[in-house]
């Protein structure tokens, strides 16, 4: 059997055996899932076709398959924290009527944060950029609200540096020449 004819052999028992699967994929994975659900089988299943065409019940085989699937769509969607969107800044509208001006500060946030690690650069981009609080952005992430805190300060403290302001949490005098740094 070459491998044209077992594509075209899969296929076939695969569009037998979708009907049966939409319906059961309906009840496991609900209206909005099923065709997410059957499309993710099809596409696991097609990966290795001769375990399909060479199941003594394939149907069994795919649902077992697709049961797999729907278990895997649901852990991804059960992660997913759904939070109410931030309060737009006060400040938002006022820098909107230069819409170059805008553009240049975002293209300019953007290398800056690139420049940082993604932990950190996901904690300033929540809190600083975004609105939320440490313990909201923490739970976004899925961390500890004290690794976003230490991420954000670490990277706060990094952005600094490279703007050569202050880097440190306090202001300091140099002693020698009275200068604040």
């Amino acid at each position: 059997m070459d491998a044209r004819t077992g594509d075209e052999g899969f296929d076939a028992l695969f569009c037998g055996l979708l009907p049966r699967l939409y319906r059961r994929a309906v009840l496991l994975a609900g209206e909005g899932s099923a065709e997410d659900a059957v499309h993710e089988t099809y596409l696991k299943l097609a990966r290795r076709p001769d375990r399909l065409l060479g199941h003594p019940e394939p149907y069994a085989y795919a649902f077992r398959a697709m049961v797999s699937v729907t278990r895997d769509i649901w852990r991804v969607r059960s992660r997913q924290v759904l939070l109410a969107e931030p309060p737009e800044p006060e400040h938002a509208h006022a820098g909107s009527a230069d819409p170059i001006a805008r553009r240049e500060a975002e293209w300019e946030a953007v290398r800056m944060l690139g420049s940082l690690p993604a932990k950190q650069a996901a904690a300033v981009l929540l809190v600083d950029l975004d609105g939320y609080t440490i313990d909201q952005a923490a739970e976004i992430l899925g961390v500890h609200r004290g690794t976003v805190s230490r991420s954000r300060e670490r990277a706060l403290t990094r952005l600094r540096a490279g703007l050569g302001g202050p880097t440190g949490r306090f202001r300091r005098r140099d002693r020698h020449e009275g200068v604040t740094r």
